[in-house]
């Protein structure tokens, strides 16, 4: 069975493509700082017959990273990596004016540090792999330009950019870094909680994750809106 790791898999978009997942019959190695709720997630998980290891943690942290890449090898390998974990910077969010610097460097440091960091430890496993796979969650803040939203914009762009690097250098493997738009989770909440306005399951969105390994076309940026409808 191939094997992937999830970060940030406990509850919203990293939840529900695992469940996708293994409904394939994937094997999953699932990371989030919060125990209970993973290992819940992760016994749920087990009734659809595969093997999963919850592996409560922090993404920033380099023995964790070696731990999950471990887990994986155990299982199998690395056929697919997700970089899903994700830091605001700020709770809810606030003008640049007002970032906290330390709020800047912990978006950096989970959602970019922690990607390449987590690359570099799998990438012997992903090369290996017959169909070795890189998924970055993005953001449109990374293109556009949203009030408050400029430090997690900003560390989402620069994954975008490590993306699109990495799909150079490894052309053996896929490499996508995916918008997936507007959705309801607990990160969006954090972020504006004010605004009650009604957003996507993120359940509707992983056909579009499943659409691309799937089809595997060219590494690059994708927006899920688009692979829904049917484009690229």
């Amino acid at each position: 069975m191939p094997v992937a790791i999830i970060t940030g898999a406990s509850k919203g978009l990293g939840r529900a493509l695992a469940e996708a997942l293994a409904a394939r019959g994937w094997d999953l190695v699932l990371d989030a700082r919060g125990t209970g709720v993973l290992r819940e997630a992760a016994a749920e998980l087990t009734a659809y017959g595969t093997r999963v290891t919850p592996l409560p943690g922090d993404v920033t942290d380099p023995g964790h990273r070696s731990e999950l890449v471990a887990a994986a090898w155990r299982l199998g390998g690395v056929d697919l990596l997700v970089h899903n974990a994700s830091a605001l910077g700020a709770e809810p969010l606030v003008r640049l004016e007002q970032l906290p610097l330390e709020g800047l460097r912990r978006a950096l440091e989970v959602n970019l540090v922690a990607a390449l960091g987590l690359v570099q430890e799998a990438l012997p496993l992903l090369r290996a792999a017959r169909q070795g796979t890189v998924i970055a969650v993005s953001s449109d803040a990374a293109a556009e330009a949203y009030e408050t939203w400029g430090g997690y914009g900003a560390s989402k762009a620069a994954l975008d950019q490590l993306v699109a690097v990495l799909g150079v250098e490894e052309p053996g493997l896929r490499v996508w870094a995916v918008d997936p738009g507007d959705m309801a989770t607990d990160l969006y909440a954090a972020a504006v909680p004010d605004d009650e306005g009604p957003r996507p399951d993120p359940v509707s969105v992983v056909p579009a994750f499943l659409r691309l390994l799937d089809e595997r076309p060219a590494s690059g940026r994708y927006g899920a809106p688009a692979l829904l409808e049917g484009r690229r």
